[in-house]
């Protein structure tokens, strides 16, 4: 039984693309599934962040599952054109390299990005219960949770901004200076939206407002940062009174766009309006920023921010990998072929 890892990322694939492969967490078993059928597939898991689409598996015929699951995925997406270098494949100790690599938050756009970690927990959570993990596959995250860990504890890797939603605070003080003064609404009330908001409150935001269609986890969360609960169907109309909104729901489609902004600019005074958007697939059509005074930043935008905190933290990526490398020969040399 051999493993190897096929997916997609932030690095190989622009948003407009990741967002087509996105699979909302309360599916991932489900499509996990739909994989497991595949007679060359004999156990997987199937991982799906902001950020990237991988799936797990072992197989006794790598090169057929590779095709089978490509086809699987692609026979939802006709007329995408999807280029030679999307696609990323990584087999035996190479797999077992890149899962570390992403549990210790090396392959993360921001450089030590913490929020991984628990997705991939997840990820193997959701996999586990529905019965599509095995001996091996369990063996070989357990292991890799360790190294992770072993490598978050004994490195700098997380200092500094170490999170999507920690850049996007980085960028709007960048655009507005001190926060103290601004007024932001938070759409979505997730892991992503919750780093976010602590990130504001620890900047001296004060006037956060939170939206999201359970207004109970809205309630929660707006609660831990003296924040304002407000109820979803509410949000659009604090349109006219925000400087900052920050996009983190699990929509698959706009829900803002500039047939949406365009009423709001009177009423606005027509004061710049920034719209951060950190969901996969996007909350915010590109086209908002047609619109004078509206700025749209998506997740990719965040690029340049992470490359600097990267820049500060890359002399720890060689302790990292060597940690990582000590590891794998240790832990996988008679599990993984």
């Amino acid at each position: 039984m051999k493993f190897a890892c096929l997916g997609l990322n932030h690095r190989t694939t622009p948003v407009e693309v990741r967002e087509c492969f996105s699979i909302a967490k309360s599916r991932l078993a489900e499509r996990g599934a739909e994989l497991k059928q595949l007679d060359s597939i004999d156990q997987c898991l199937v991982l799906s962040t902001c950020n990237r689409m991988e799936i797990y598996f072992c197989s006794n015929n790598l090169a057929q599952s590779i095709d089978d699951i490509r086809a699987c995925f692609m026979k939802e997406r006709q007329g995408l054109e999807c280029k030679d270098g999307y696609f990323y494949e990584y087999t035996g100790m190479e797999a077992a390299r890149h899962l570390c690599r992403v549990l210790s938050g090396l392959d993360s756009m921001v450089l030590g990005e913490t929020q991984i970690f628990g997705q991939v927990k997840e990820a193997y959570r959701l996999a586990l219960e529905a019965g599509l993990t095995g001996g091996i596959l369990n063996k070989i995250f357990q292991k890799s949770f360790s190294i992770g860990k072993q490598v978050r504890r004994n490195t700098s890797i997380n200092a500094g901004a170490t999170s999507i939603g920690a850049v996007a605070v980085e960028l709007s003080e960048r655009i507005f200076g001190d926060l103290e003064g601004s007024q932001v609404l938070i759409l979505g009330a997730g892991e992503m939206s919750r780093v976010t908001a602590q990130s504001l409150k620890s900047r001296g935001a004060q006037s956060i407002f939170v939206a999201n269609r359970t207004h109970e986890r809205a309630v929660e969360l707006a609660k831990s940062v003296e924040g304002e609960a407000i109820r979803y169907e509410q949000w659009i109309e604090y349109l006219k009174r925000i400087d900052i909104v920050i996009a983190a729901t699990s929509s698959p489609h706009y829900i803002i766009t500039r047939e949406l902004l365009e009423p709001l600019r009177e009423a606005r005074k027509y004061r710049s309006l920034f719209l951060i958007d950190i969901s996969v697939p996007r909350n915010v059509d590109p086209a908002a920023a047609d619109i004078d005074e509206v700025y749209v930043y998506d997740i990719d935008t965040l690029t340049t921010l992470a490359d600097e905190a990267r820049k500060q933290r890359e002399k720890e990526i060689a302790h990292c990998e060597e940690i990582i490398d000590q590891n794998l020969e240790k832990n996988f040399h008679n599990l993984i072929i």
